[in-house]
């Protein structure tokens, strides 16, 4: 949770800016503030403005515009060491930390006027290693559903349709935990979910996701339901009666999987989006355009991620060379 009390005055008008302006999502502010803040703290040490040994109680409130005129590239290239030396922080962490510098020293500059020079205008991003994305197999997939599907669960509509939904739809946590019932279309087997950076989209419902969702409305709590969260027109309900929590969701399915009898370890719930969408372009011969506009991809390059190929297709094709049999 942000504490604007906590921050510097020029801080929270570059949080503001992000939610008003740029219309980032909660937990997008949520992360600048985290950086930004981490970033004045070691600033902090490096520019000898505090006496405080432990990093997590450096107070950054009173950090001023005059001292962060100071920065230079230098400084940001040693802030990224530092989190590599502390705290072993992947690249894709690193990544994430030049993306908020940019854009802080940007509104600084650019917006705010508070900054003549921007000390991260040539900040590279680190160089993230491809690694192809874990998913389960069609096999272990079915395994799930079928386990899922389970009389004894006293929420088994509510959590089988939840499975059904990441398997086929290939949809991130919070854009279901997200789902209103008004959001369905019905008729047309669609849905409009809220996707990164409050974009708004259209996701296709398939038979048995129709199936799934019909299935749990049935049984889905009518009365005495929380005024909290909007949940009165949430799709899925805790038991205490208000929208289900990306923890219960993650909860859910870590369950499910080792029901399954699945690596709880390898496979969790960003892996179900994977899974659906190895499966679509493994099965289904779907375009990679049109899978980017399924997962709501800004870019291309994210999606080609799932253009990857099992060591099954490999060998096949390895059998298919005319000159197999010579």
């Amino acid at each position: 949770m942000i504490k604007p009390e906590n921050n510097p005055d020029f801080l929270n008008s570059f949080l503001d800016y992000t939610t008003t302006i740029l219309n980032k999502s909660p937990n997008t502010v949520k992360e600048y503030n985290y950086d930004i803040y981490m970033f004045l703290r070691f600033l902090k040490i490096r520019f000898h403005m505090t006496d405080e040994q432990d990093f997590q109680k450096i107070p950054v409130q009173d950090f001023t515009i005059e001292a962060l005129k100071k920065v230079k590239l230098d400084d940001i290239h040693a802030f990224l060491a530092y989190l590599t030396n502390n705290y072993h922080s992947k690249a894709s962490t690193r990544a994430r930390k030049v993306s908020s510098l940019r854009v802080f020293f940007n509104y600084l500059t650019q917006k705010a006027e508070l900054l003549q020079i921007n000390p991260a205008q040539n900040l590279e991003t680190p160089k993230l290693d491809k690694r192809l994305p874990k998913y389960l197999s069609l096999e272990d997939s079915k395994k799930l559903l079928n386990v899922t599907a389970n009389p004894d669960n006293r929420n088994e509509k509510r959590d089988f349709a939840i499975i059904t939904l990441f398997l086929n739809c290939g949809m991130r946590l919070s854009e279901l935990v997200g789902i209103n019932i008004p959001d369905i279309n019905f008729s047309d087997c669609k849905m409009t979910v809220i996707g990164k950076g409050n974009k708004e989209r259209t996701i296709y419902l398939n038979k048995a996701c129709i199936k799934a969702i019909n299935e749990y409305l049935e049984v889905r709590p009518k009365e005495n339901i929380k005024p909290t969260k909007n949940s009165k027109n949430a799709l899925f309900l805790s038991e205490r009666l208000e929208r289900i929590s990306n923890r219960t969701v993650q909860y859910i399915v870590d369950r499910e999987l080792r029901l399954a009898g699945l690596d709880t370890k390898k496979y969790s719930v960003h892996k179900l989006r994977h899974t659906a969408a190895t499966l679509m372009y493994q099965y289904g011969n779907v375009d990679i355009r049109a899978l980017q506009e399924l997962l709501g991809h800004k870019n291309i390059s994210t999606t080609e991620i799932y253009t990857h190929v099992n060591n099954d297709q490999v060998r096949d094709a390895v059998e298919r060379n005319p000159l197999a049999d010579e």
